[in-house]
């Protein structure tokens, strides 16, 4: 807990995903650490109004920005880092309901694979500090789309890492 909050206290910290199961989750866990601010981004506009009315209440002493940006808008992205310059990014948006995805495959990589790529590219022009991506067991030994496209995330932020300062981490 100590190490955590030596890690996110005063630091602009941009959770993409924030409205939905798991990135929400990770704003307020990261709100009781004390950031300098929080950057929410979601490409859903109600899951994004209900974080932030949430997280400007929980947390009124936090300044939050949030941000409707799909991940797969270059431009809207470049936007977002420009405007909120964070520190660290905790990358939790993914599609990730398997059925949809096995349906849907082309969707599901270019919104997996190239909103993170796109995301990482960012974070190393920006000088981000820390990128964590939240990864899938999924990903151990993929045997459908959404395992692969994040196993695929992983590979790519491991490449990347010992370029432009910004360390790329994973958890599943």
């Amino acid at each position: 807990t100590e190490l955590v909050s030596r890690s996110y206290r005063d630091k602009r910290i941009l959770i993409t995903g924030a409205g939905g199961s798991i990135g929400s989750e990770l704003v307020r866990q990261v709100g009781y650490y004390h950031p300098g601010a929080l950057g929410l981004l979601d490409f859903s506009e109600f899951n994004l109004f209900q974080i932030e009315m949430d997280s400007r209440q929980r947390f009124e002493y936090i300044p939050v920005h949030s941000y409707l940006v799909d991940i797969k808008i270059q431009d809207a992205l470049r936007r977002t880092f420009a405007d909120f310059r964070p520190q660290i990014v905790l990358h939790a948006a993914a599609y990730k309901h398997v059925p949809l995805q096995e349906l849907n495959p082309r969707e599901a990589v270019f919104n997996n694979i190239k909103g993170t790529r796109i995301l990482a590219d960012l974070a190393g022009e920006y000088g981000v500090e820390r990128f964590v991506l939240v990864s899938t067991d999924k990903a151990v030994r993929p045997t459908n789309v959404m395992g692969a496209s994040k196993r695929i995330t992983e590979m790519l932020l491991e490449c990347r890492n010992g370029k432009r300062g910004c360390r790329f981490v994973a958890v599943r």
